[in-house]
Parts: C-alpha cells; structure tokens; sequence
C-alpha cells in the first residue's frame, strides 16, 4: 500500500530544555530524547550540555554527566544503538571541523572518547548518519578541504571503523543529505552539492558497489538540511532547504514544509499529505531547515521527532513535532 497521509502532533515541552537552536542533534532511546550542540547565532556553538526530553512527561531535564564530554559544537550527529549514543564530528567556536567519536551511556550517564586524529573519517560537519543493530554509518558533509562523499561505518561490536569504496564522480561531495539503511543498503538521498540536487544512490556492503537509481512519481525538488526517517521500506523527507541563501550559512535560505515517501521497492515517491495550511502554529512545524531529527516512537506509533531548526526569517525554532505516517 502507498503511504499518501500522515500526521504531525506538536509535543508541549516542560522544565528548562536546550531552547532555540539549530544545526544540533538529537537521537532518541527508549522514552528520552538526548539533545546536543547547535547555535542561536549562526557558527557560534550555544554549550556543550546534554539535555533529556522524556517524551511520556514532555519534560526537559540536563544530564549529570561524567567522563570525556565532548566540547560545543555545531552541525554535529547523533545516533543510539541500544542505550549508547554515539555522537560524531561537527564544527568548533573557531569554525574547525572535527572528527572525534564519543559514546554516552544512558545507563550510567557517561561520556567516553571512542576515537580521533587519523583513526576514522576526516575532519566534517554536517555529515548525516544512519545505524543498523551493530553500525553506525557516516556520509559526507563538509571537510576541511570541500564537500565530501565517502561512506565509513563505526562497527560497535570489533569498535573499530570500517572505510568503504568511494562512489565515483556520479555522487558529488554534499552536505546535508539524507542518508538511511533499507534492506542492508546504505541510501544517500539529495543534499547540497554546491547546489541543491535529487539523485538518489545506495550502497551494497554485500557487493561493495554503488548504484544511482532512477526514481519516479511525485518527485520531490532538490533539496537538502531537510529531517528524515526510514519506517519499513520507505524514506521519508521533511521540510528542508530547497534555495540557499546569497549570505551562505549566515543567512536563511528559501524552506519547504513538504513531506515525500521514497518506495525503496518500487522506487517511486509518493508525496504525503500531512495537514500543512500554511500560516505559524497548530500541530505542523511548517517550512524549515536545519534541524535535529530522530526516528523513533510516540504513542506506540512509529514516526519522526524534529526539533527546532532554522526558519524563512532567519530565525532559530525551539518547539518539538512528531510525525506519524499513515497507510491509505
């Protein structure tokens, strides 16, 4: 069945959370949402404290935390895998990119420093990254010397990173793209390319090959910073930023509000209706870009958590939605 329809609640938020920001992160476990980095000023990082949404109560709390904590920073990712969250890269107060690899246990509430220097992926920021049961996989994002498109996966088990076969000039160096393991494959969707783009690529690990695929359907615009999400054999892409702005990162470019389903199967989108009517307020967070996102679950129901982002009139967002596809 193709998914047409879906829906978006806007969570109330209690207690002191993060506040407006964007080009942060969040990745959810169990019933939290863990929140890091991001700005309120564009390329200045807000701190480095580590904040609980406890998604039952609504309600904000700051992590006691002990061990390597990790500095401030900016366009970094986090993923969990079980209760460790694993947070990667991203861009200091002196605008150097970063590639340290830090793991938090949400059991015991600490911070350790998993790797850095020449062990893993180059320097980056605003990379993207997917996870299965035992990997977390990099993509991406802006290095020190240009966009990149080289593909890493962080194997939790061995602990130890695994480098993958470049893709060729097919799949240009980007940032913002989203990126999501469907049937054991590794997608890398859209992104910013030096331009926004909409081709659409995945990995095998089994073969070591990529592949561009052809799409077809209600194809979205290029575009990228969008939030994204894989539920069952569908990738899903929110919002995003679809014509950058003439003042780069400083300024807001132009956003979308809309939601498409990729059919990995069929390799057809899909666009979702999902209540949008234009104007601020009610439960969608309309046109937006840069946000922290994270596939979990609500209400027993599958969907994407996005918080905050950045907004048409430049400013940053601090409310929190989840969205629910629904089958027609």
């Amino acid at each position: 069945m193709a998914i047409t329809q879906g829906k978006w609640i806007k969570l109330n938020q209690k207690g002191t959370g993060p506040g407006a920001r964007s080009s942060h992160a969040i990745t959810i476990v169990g019933e939290k949402a863990y929140a890091f980095g991001g700005e309120f000023t564009p390329r200045v990082p807000i701190n480095n404290s580590l904040y609980i949404f406890n998604l039952t109560t609504q309600t904000w709390s700051t992590a006691e935390t002990t061990g390597d904590i990790p500095p401030p920073r900016v366009g970094v990712t986090m993923a969990a895998i079980g209760t460790t969250i694993y947070v990667f890269g991203g861009r200091d107060a002196t605008h150097a990119e970063l590639n340290e690899l830090y793991s938090f246990d949400t059991c015991t509430n600490e911070w350790a420093l998993l790797s850095t220097g020449d062990n893993g992926p180059i320097h980056r920021s605003y990379h993207s990254v997917a996870t299965d049961d035992r990997h977390m996989y990099v993509f991406g994002g802006c290095g020190v010397a240009g966009r990149l498109n080289d593909l890493w996966a962080y194997d939790v088990v061995e602990k130890k990173w695994v480098e993958f076969p470049l893709p060729g000039d097919n799949l240009k160096g980007r940032g913002g793209p989203g990126v999501g393991v469907v049937g054991g494959k590794i997608w890398v969707v859209y992104g910013f390319a030096g331009m926004e783009v909409d081709d659409v690529h995945f990995f095998d690990p089994e073969s070591g090959k990529w592949v561009e695929v052809e799409t077809t359907g209600q194809k979205p615009t290029p575009r990228s910073v969008f939030s994204s999400v894989v539920i069952g054999k569908y990738i899903f892409v929110c919002g995003g930023e679809v014509d950058p702005s003439d003042l780069g990162h400083m300024g807001a470019g132009r956003f979308t509000h809309e939601v498409y389903a990729l059919d990995t199967d069929a390799l057809m989108w899909q666009r979702v209706e999902d209540g949008f009517s234009g104007g601020d307020g009610g439960d969608h967070p309309g046109p937006r870009g840069w946000c922290a996102f994270s596939g979990g679950r609500f209400g027993g129901e599958d969907g994407l958590l996005v918080y905050g982002g950045n907004s048409p009139s430049n400013d940053r967002l601090d409310d929190i939605y989840f969205f629910t596809p629904c089958l027609d």
